[in-house]
């Protein structure tokens, strides 16, 4: 797709913003032009949301391809392009019958995660049984069971009956697995019974393989070329829900999340490669899927060796200024390695830091594509400026543009230009992250 078929759009954007134009005390290192442009398009009602396998997020793929191409970037070695296919395996339960103690269950009462085709249980040597009382941390039970995979029967006090029913509607929505070396399934039960004399389980899913695509150019290094420095951030989104009695589509456009950190590193990397003078090799990723279970940063960390990996730069959600002030960033981990205290060394002559993520409570080391890397030792981390705690557009339909500050999103990016030089040029090197203080992946959901 050539840059002129959204020539109206950008210009429409770029009219918009005109009278707002940054006059980053910084540096201008980035053309605000050119990042309006972009998120312009990637957040417009005509991507109709980049839903993770619809054709929308294909048009969305070709835009960003053509970018990398027009920057100068090259694509990953092997490939013939910069799209980076692989299918995932989708799994969606069609029936679940249980009978407990002779008792047959409603099915309001049963849920089940499972990436088994058939299950055909009649004695309790087929699975492990787990009492979750009333007084039992249900959540907490179940994450466990998760993380040691294989085929297990929950009994759950109708105590918990709410976040039951929030599991049940989340496992009623289907799996998606990169692969299916693992096989495992959880039945839960909502019930007052806390032993099993007797029980019959019959249930059934529907496997089906998609495919999904990145997005990956790459800016050869020089003198440390075989050390990478990533550039991250997912293009995927929501895509769209029907609503009205005329059962129009309303769009989640995902300005913020995540048109915003796909601008960004495709200007990043318009900006490197103009200095042309990278020691370290870039790579330039926009990810697949994060909305759905990361399996786009899951697919690309299998494609190369993580130890060649100096840093991940993945930038999630930067539309709107933060807590710290319109154009401030912060970043999750800080404790996970010391990257953000190199990285602020290069701030410290323009008066900024990158700071601490302010929301801990949220967990979002592990939300989003870093994770991934993360678990494999790289210095993995995110850089956001939202506010958590305020924003009302989050996973709405009013994420789009008119939500957004560009002028502080413009002021993001370039203090990421400055605060990863030392990385681009070979001068700084993070520690790496010590793997076994990192939650793994679930085997089952």
């Amino acid at each position: 797709m050539k840059r002129s078929l959204i020539k109206y759009t950008a210009t429409l954007a770029v009219s918009l913003s005109l009278p707002f134009l940054s006059t980053s005390s910084l540096a201008n290192n980035i053309s605000f032009e050119s990042m309006s442009q972009d998120i312009s398009y990637l957040a417009s009602d005509q991507l109709k949301g980049r839903a993770s396998f619809s054709e929308d997020i294909d048009v969305a793929a070709q835009y960003i391809s053509q970018r990398f191409d027009e920057i100068g970037l090259v694509p990953l070695a092997g490939n013939k392009n910069f799209k980076q296919t692989f299918s995932i395996t989708s799994i969606m339960p069609k029936e679940l019958a249980v009978s407990l103690n002779g008792q047959a269950i409603s099915a309001k009462n049963l849920g089940m995660a499972s990436t088994l085709e058939q299950i055909d249980w009649q004695n309790t040597q087929e699975f492990t049984t787990h009492v979750i009382g009333k007084d039992d941390n249900m959540r907490q039970v179940l994450a466990q069971i998760n993380q040691s995979g294989g085929k297990h029967v929950a009994l759950i006090n109708p105590a918990h009956s709410k976040l039951f029913n929030g599991y049940r509607r989340y496992f009623a929505q289907g799996l998606n697995k990169l692969s299916l070396d693992h096989q495992g399934a959880i039945v839960m039960v909502l019930t007052e019974q806390t032993s099993i004399n007797t029980i019959k389980v019959n249930a059934s899913t529907a496997i089906t393989k998609q495919t999904l695509t990145n997005v990956v150019g790459v800016l050869p290094g020089k003198e440390k070329k075989q050390e990478i420095v990533l550039y991250s951030a997912h293009y995927d989104h929501l895509g769209t829900a029907p609503t009205g009695e005329d059962n129009t589509d309303v769009i989640y456009n995902g300005a913020d999340d995540d048109a915003s950190g796909t601008t960004a590193i495709i200007n990043l990397a318009q900006y490197f490669a103009n200095k042309a003078d990278n020691a370290r090799t870039l790579m330039f990723s926009a990810f697949t899927a994060e909305e759905i279970g990361g399996f786009g940063s899951r697919y690309f960390s299998k494609q190369l060796n993580p130890d060649d990996v100096v840093a991940m730069i993945n930038i999630e959600m930067i539309g709107k200024p933060s807590k710290f002030g319109a154009g401030n960033v912060w970043m999750t981990g800080m404790d996970r390695s010391n990257l953000g205290q190199l990285l602020n060394e290069n701030l410290k002559m323009k008066n900024t830091q990158i700071y601490a993520d302010p929301y801990p409570k949220q967990n979002l080391f592990y939300r989003s594509d870093n994770a991934t890397l993360a678990r494999l030792g790289v210095p993995a981390h995110s850089f956001s400026s939202t506010q958590l705690d305020k924003d009302q557009h989050y996973h709405q339909t009013s994420d789009d543009l008119a939500s957004l500050d560009l002028q502080s999103m413009h002021q993001v990016i370039e203090s990421l230009s400055i605060a990863t030089h030392g990385l681009v040029d070979g001068s700084i090197t993070p520690t790496r992250v010590d793997v076994n203080k990192i939650k793994g992946h679930g085997k089952i959901y």
